[in-house]
């Protein structure tokens, strides 16, 4: 069976892997018999169900079984989905009695029984919703006292469906309180901050209490009436359907045609906006990625996770999010080009602020690869920094991430730099061509990964070019961001010994491939624009050199530097339904000649780390997130609410000032790019901040400079010429 891979594209910060697949494949497709056979779905749904599961057993990479446990797992799952009940405070312990008929039903259903499961949620959902709004405006009819010591707790996860109306009255009481407080609190300082400045007389405690219950019935008003009249059948059914893909792995899903659109728009940057995609999470809509060179990433106030809390147009009062999906929310955040958006945002350590930006069509060549020199005591630093392994297919003569990277470590040695640190943070991957013409620039030939499908042996993807173009000291530079194709980079370059991993204690790891199948087949299997929907299904997995998966564990550091984010659960590791990590046979391959003395560097930078005030902070700033954010239990009294609000904002501004502290490196843009960008006023400015954000402000590249200064001095070390490949 012959399969080649072509190239990734990125969803989220995540990539997925486009295949060009061979005759065998396509008879294993047909032998689905998608959207045929003698007994053809009564209806559109069941036909979905039916060809969506063929597909899954048939295809997926490693499949579970569509049996009753399965149905279970998709059954808790659904329940909890954002059209049935989220938080847990809609439905009763008897609905979900009621529906236990239909727990270990859902596979037959999905096998081509008729679908009852859905409908019989929808109709129980749309009476309880109708219930639930009368409860949240009898309880916002009546003041909130503060001043008692109760909490409430907000984590689903650790909840379980109300017994009866009188326990689901109190838990919406609780949640409510706490919006109240949190709303009212904000009021109260912005009274004092004004006192004084406004002739208008200042509202009571019990003026600001009574609009802060008023504004939290606004949100409230909003959020069900997208359930009653903007959630239909349709979308109810689509989440089930994408519950089920989901339940094999994070990373297969299922796009109904009108995502598969929306999908399609955000992948072409040809909107005006801030330049973020935007995910539901926790209730909240937070930021997924940040575009390279769009407002969003230039503002330097805006990172990946942060909740937006509200959003202004220009000067006008603000729109609360609460309540509104991803698509509402993009609708208020997009605009024409140059006009102003205010976002309300929500830190991951709890903080508040407001950033101001101005909507821009989002500059996509500031995703290229791109290059600077960092001069040092003990030599010149070639930086190169590589946001995504880019390429253009359907232009032969576009633009391709391998071909740029040569051009700039050429303009690097021309600088006569001694050593180059790659800068691969935040890259959710791309090219696998690319990557493996990427890794040759640095070694001798030989493989670079290994590529499985389910029943195949696995396919080595090897450098045949000799040639070396850089045989200097390399360092890379990673986060857990860091994602597939990035991690196949690091992986090679770890394997041969050639370069340093620095950065998180391990990238994130993803080390499944993906292929956009069309569920129409009259449209041909691999047309992903089917009006049945497409399906997301991960087809194959990656494996190092080195025998190992990139899955589940990523790539680990060589040189581990604290990070904030460390034990945040965003890797794919902290997904249940992530796929295992596993091993094959090792290829054979010679490590690098002049092999590294690891140890006397990474004990250089340990001490290095210890005394630096940064990283101390840094470390303990982590330690405290990890906490704060596996207690979402809040207090209700003003005075404990204050407590910790002062502590958070606290925690905030010492994040904040992290970076300040960080040394100013002597980066300086090369001559060649300062020319090349000269037509354009605009790409030479944003280039010019961007080589000024390296001079400080990043204690990771510093450290990463000390390092490749280490390496400096033990270059020429032989490692052992003609060494073999170690396990």
């Amino acid at each position: 069976m012959t399969k080649v891979l072509r190239y990734m594209v990125k969803k989220k910060n995540l990539p997925i892997v486009l295949i060009v697949l061979g005759a065998g494949l396509f008879v294993a497709f047909r032998s689905l018999g998608i959207g045929g056979g003698s007994n053809p779905p009564a209806t559109k749904y069941e036909k979905i169900l039916r060809n969506v599961g063929e597909m899954l057993s048939e295809v997926h990479y490693s499949p579970k079984k569509i049996d009753d446990n399965f149905s279970k797992e998709v059954f808790k799952k659904f329940l909890t989905n954002r059209y049935v009940d989220e938080n847990k405070n809609i439905l009763l312990q008897s609905d979900i009695q009621q529906l236990k008929k239909y727990e270990t039903k859902i596979d037959n259903e999905i096998l081509g029984e008729p679908v009852q499961f859905v409908p019989a949620v929808s109709e129980i959902v749309k009476k309880r919703v109708l219930e639930t709004e009368q409860v949240y405006r009898d309880i916002l009819s009546k003041p909130f006292e503060f001043n008692k010591d109760e909490t409430v707790n907000l984590d689903p996860e650790k909840l379980d469906f109300p017994k009866n109306e009188a326990e689901r009255k109190e838990i919406w009481r609780k949640r409510l309180k706490y919006m109240v407080l949190d709303r009212y609190v904000d009021l109260v300082e912005a009274r004092d901050k004004n006192k004084g400045k406004d002739s208008v007389k200042a509202k009571t405690d019990a003026e600001l209490e009574k609009e802060a219950r008023d504004r939290v019935l606004k949100i409230m008003d909003r959020s069900f009436e997208r359930l009653k009249l903007k959630v239909t059948d349709d979308d109810r059914f689509n989440e089930f359907v994408k519950t089920i893909t989901e339940s094999m792995d994070p990373h297969t899903t299922f796009f109904p045609p009108v995502d598969k659109r929306y999908f399609d728009e955000q992948m072409s940057g040809t909107f005006f906006g801030i330049g973020a995609s935007l995910i539901e999470s926790d209730g909240g809509i937070k930021i997924g990625t940040l575009i390279t060179g769009s407002p969003a990433w230039k503002s330097g106030q805006i990172a990946v996770g942060d909740q937006i809390l509200k959003v202004a147009q220009g000067p006008a009062e603000p729109v609360d999010l609460a309540g509104f999906f991803v698509e509402d929310a993009v609708k208020v955040i997009r605009g024409k080009q140059g006009t102003e958006v205010r976002l309300t945002l929500k830190k991951a350590d709890g903080s508040v602020k407001t950033v101001t930006l101005i909507r821009d069509k989002i500059v996509q060549d500031e995703t290229f690869a791109r290059s600077a020199v960092i001069n040092t005591v003990k030599g010149k630093i070639g930086f190169i920094y590589l946001p995504e392994f880019y390429a253009d297919f359907e232009n032969p003569k576009g633009p391709r991430c391998a071909e740029d990277v040569r051009k700039e470590i050429i303009k690097l040695k021309e600088q006569k730099v001694d050593g180059i640190v790659m800068d691969l943070r935040n890259n959710g991957g791309g090219s696998l061509y690319d990557v493996v013409q990427m890794v040759g620039f640095f070694i001798e030939g030989g493989p670079v990964v290994q590529v499985k499908d389910r029943d195949g042996k696995p396919q080595i993807y090897p450098d045949r070019d000799k040639s070396v173009l850089y045989d200097g000291p390399l360092a890379v530079m990673v986060n857990e961001f860091s994602a597939s194709a990035s991690e196949i980079f690091a992986a090679a370059i770890q394997d041969y010994d050639r370069g340093v991993i620095i950065g998180s204690t391990t990238t994130y790891g993803k080390g499944t491939v993906q292929r956009n199948i069309g569920l129409d087949k009259n449209l041909g299997m691999l047309n992903p624009n089917s009006e049945l929907g497409t399906v997301k299904v991960t087809l194959q997995k990656f494996y190092r050199i080195s025998g190992g998966s990139t899955q589940l564990r990523g790539v680990a550091s060589d040189i581990a530097l604290p990070d904030l984010a460390e034990y945040s659960k965003y890797r794919e590791k902290d997904n249940p339904d992530a796929l295992p990590w596993d091993e094959i046979a090792k290829a054979d391959y010679t490590r690098w000649k002049y092999g590294l003395d690891l140890a006397p560097i990474k004990k250089a930078s340990d001490e290095r780390i210890k005394t630096n005030e940064a990283f101390i902070r840094m470390r303990t700033s982590a330690e405290w997130l990890a906490k704060q954010q596996e207690n979402r239990v809040e207090p209700l009294s003003l005075k404990k609410f204050l407590e910790e609000q002062k502590l958070t904002k606290q925690m905030g501004k010492e994040i904040d000032s992290i970076s300040k502290s960080a040394k100013t490196l002597d980066v300086e843009a090369l001559p060649e790019d300062l020319k090349k960008f000269e037509y354009d006023t605009g790409k030479l400015e944003r280039f010019k901040n961007w080589v000024t954000a390296l001079r400080s402000r990043d204690i990771y590249l510093g450290e990463a400079v000390n390092v490749i200064n280490d390496m400096i001095i033990q270059q020429n070390v032989v490692y052992n010429t003609n060494s073999p490949s170690k396990n």
